[in-house]
C-alpha cells in the first residue's frame, strides 16, 4: 500500500489564502477544526471517517 504524505501545501493554501488565517491561528487548529472550516466553504462531500480509517491515519501520521 502506497502511503501519501499529508497534503500540507493544500491545507496551507486554504488556511492562509482562502480563510485568511494568521500563522498562529492556522497552526493552532486541530485537523478536525480545519476540516470543519473547509466544509464550511465547500460543503460536506463524504461520510465521517470510520474507526479503521482513523487508526490508519494515526499510524501513518503519529504525533
Amino acid at each position: 500500500m502506497m502511503v501519501r504524505p499529508f497534503p500540507w501545501r493544500d491545507a496551507m493554501a486554504i488556511g492562509f489564502g482562502v480563510l485568511r488565517l494568521s500563522s498562529r491561528d492556522f497552526w493552532a487548529l486541530t485537523p478536525r477544526e480545519l476540516a470543519a472550516a473547509i466544509e464550511g466553504l465547500s460543503g460536506r462531500t463524504h461520510q465521517p471517517m470510520d474507526r479503521a480509517a482513523f487508526e490508519d491515519l494515526a499510524r501513518r501520521f503519529p504525533d
